[in-house]
């Protein structure tokens, strides 16, 4: 059987003795056996599966997927949409950075004054990935695969226009509550309802009521949902989780 040692498998694919060891140690790319000295040699399927992977790697996939396609674990089609949409949001992510750096130069120039908490856009460390990954641990896998299903039958401009509904919602909220209304009001809870109908839309049959009421708690016991959320007026988180602590209570 003809075999290649790792300088060779090295030399033919472009890669690096180092990424080959790599592969290796996290399974990967294992070779075939091993010749004189330990030297690692790799056999014909191996440099398949090494061109397969290098192939899935320049679309931007990362190793845990690539590995998880190599094994029929993941569709390359289903891996490559939910890629889109990580591009996707990154691409949005860089539109508020690269605005947050112009709005800066201006600044900086003597031109408009620019409120502290505008400095920091698009800097935001969290990434969609680390989201997912804590919605899989509250509400499980499938509730998650549900969301990206729907998320990848969406247009650019409809996951874009997203926020947007959540938003108005808020901001409709935030008048009923500077009225006076609490969040058992009959107009409060209506609103309420509308947002509730917004997360069903990306959660299959929607959420049962521990589970939205597990979300508004996580409103106000995330800093990164609390802030959010207090943008809109100071105790704003709190009021939106009774809301639908209510709603829940009630409706479902």
């Amino acid at each position: 059987m003809d075999t290649w040692s790792t300088a060779e498998v090295a030399r033919l694919a472009g890669v690096s003795a180092r990424t080959l060891r790599h592969y290796d140690a996290i399974g990967l790319l294992e070779p075939v056996g091993h010749g004189h000295g330990g030297v690692r040699r790799y056999g014909k399927a191996e440099l398949l599966r090494l061109q397969r992977i290098l192939l899935l790697k320049r679309l931007g996939l990362r190793l845990d997927v690539v590995a998880e396609i190599l094994e029929g674990g993941l569709e390359p089609v289903e891996a490559l949409k939910r890629h889109a949409v990580e591009l996707d949001a990154e691409r949005e992510r860089l539109g508020r950075l690269a605005a947050t750096v112009d709005a800066t130069i201006r600044q900086l120039e003597g031109g408009q004054d620019m409120a502290p908490e505008t400095w920091f856009g698009g800097l935001d460390p969290a990434t969609e990935a680390e989201y997912r990954e804590e919605a899989r641990r509250r509400w499980g896998q499938a509730v998650v695969e549900r969301a990206w299903d729907t998320l990848q039958e969406l247009t650019p401009e409809e996951r874009r226009a997203i926020p947007e509904e959540f938003n108005a919602i808020n901001e409709r909220l935030s008048r009923l509550r500077a009225s006076g209304k609490g969040p058992g009001d009959e107009a409060v809870q209506a609103v309420t309802a509308g947002h509730y109908r917004l997360i069903a839309r990306h959660w299959g049959d929607g959420p049962t009521a521990e589970a939205y009421q597990g979300l508004g708690a996580l409103y106000t016991e995330d800093p990164r949902f609390k802030d959010t959320y207090d943008q809109v007026g100071e105790g704003f988180a709190e009021y939106m989780r009774a809301a639908m602590d209510a709603y829940a209570e009630a409706n479902l």
